[in-house]
């Protein structure tokens, strides 16, 4: 019976699993355990390490990255080249910053808040270029503000200083404020935003756990004087990097590229305007040169009589200047006479140095004659006579050039 019923199995075709067996209640089926593979290891087939140490130093605890300020640099449309440079040479001190293509200038500031979204950005670095020639900065806290604008000065790149310095890429900088930061609530807002734009954050993942290099920011002239320092020492050693710019302050907004403007810098002048200033003082300067000229010819002192040629002679005594008058007269028949002893000196010379050259040339032409005379007898005396005139005894004769 067995035999059969396993025969008809195997007629109908496979069995389906499981459909006469009746499952328990309150029971689950428990899985086997899968294969491990020989490649992958766990952590409970590791021994842990032995508890000794070498050094007295006490145990590195777990870290985390609680400090997670992403900062975007971009540009407009219209930066020149060393403005460029400048950008990228900030990218390389920022391992935390995030990048993005050049942004077209007809669009409004407010859509970089919509590119800070997208990229998870806390902070911004906007670079605005005008007529190739002035570099405007924007920092800006995305979200809720505020944001400060800059005139960008003094532009000195990496590339072009090559100074000695050399940090760590990467590395963490300690940032130096000059004291009238302090004494001023823009200047404290502006040193906040610094702050937190270009300190590196502790435990970044891009970072270096170094701090071999200084960003110090000087307040002087009514202008934010930027530089970047290498520690060589513990004692204060320090050689410059790059690069070198400065930060000339024009407005701070209440918003991230929007909203009231809380302060504007009174002492600010636009570059146009600068320029214009100075075109204006060479045109003055030229203005002036001539109206001192003027003023020179109106208030030049005037001749009230006219200039007699012969008053010299009624000033002094009349006595010695007729004596004069005198030796001059009898003089002069004397200097006539050398006069024109030395002009016949001259018209000798000159006709000598005529014939000398007529003699010249007539030897060199003469010379030429003979040159061309001997030249021409040695032509006919080189060519080839007949073999008749060679077999009857002519042949010397044509060579020397005589005849019977």
């Amino acid at each position: 019976m067995k035999q059969l019923q396993t025969e008809k199995k195997a007629a109908n075709g496979k069995q389906k699993p499981g459909l006469n067996k009746k499952l328990k209640a309150g029971k689950k089926h428990k899985q086997k355990p899968k294969p491990k593979d020989s490649d992958e290891s766990s952590d409970e087939d590791v021994e842990p390490l032995k508890e000794t140490r070498v050094s007295d130093e006490p145990i590195p605890r777990k870290t985390r990255w609680t400090n997670k300020q992403r900062v975007l640099v971009l540009c407009a449309r219209g930066i020149n080249h060393r403005d460029r440079h400048l950008m990228n040479d900030l990218k390389t001190l920022m391992p935390h910053h995030r990048a993005e293509p050049k942004m077209e200038r007809w669009k409004t500031l407010s859509v970089v808040n919509e590119m800070c979204e997208m990229k998870h950005c806390n902070k911004v670095i906007l670079f605005e270029g005008r007529r190739k020639r002035d570099l405007y900065m924007w920092l800006a806290n995305v979200g809720k503000g505020p944001s400060v604008k800059f005139l960008v000065e003094n532009v000195h790149t990496m590339g072009e200083m090559k100074l000695t310095g050399n940090c760590l890429r990467g590395s963490r900088p300690l940032l130096s404020f000059d004291e009238s930061f302090n004494g001023q609530p823009h200047l404290a807002l502006i040193k906040e935003l610094l702050t937190q734009t270009f300190g590196v954050p502790n435990y970044h993942p891009k970072s270096q756990p170094f701090i071999d290099r200084v960003i110090s920011f000087t307040y002087l002239d009514n202008r934010i004087w930027y530089r970047h320092f290498q520690i060589l020492s513990e004692d204060g050693g320090l050689t410059e990097v790059g690069p070198r710019f400065v930060m000339n302050p024009i407005k701070i907004f209440s918003g991230s590229f929007e909203g009231v403007a809380i302060w504007e810098n009174p002492d600010y002048q636009s570059p146009s305007k600068h320029r214009q200033i100075l075109r204006k003082a060479a045109s003055m300067k030229y203005l002036e040169k001539t109206k001192h000229k003027i003023d020179r010819e109106l208030n030049a002192p005037k001749n009230t009589h006219d200039f007699d040629p012969y008053g010299e002679i009624f000033q002094g005594k009349a006595e010695r200047k007729a004596e004069q008058l005198v030796e001059k007269e009898q003089e002069q028949p004397q200097r006539d006479q050398e006069r024109r002893q030395i002009e016949a000196v001259q018209k000798r010379m000159k006709q000598k140095e005529a014939m000398r050259k007529l003699k010249l040339a007539a030897a060199k032409k003469n010379a030429l004659k003979k040159a061309s005379k001997i030249n021409g007898r040695k032509r006919t005396a080189e060519r080839p006579s007949n073999k008749k005139g060679m077999a009857n005894g002519k042949g010397k004769r044509q060579m020397n050039g005589r005849g019977k």
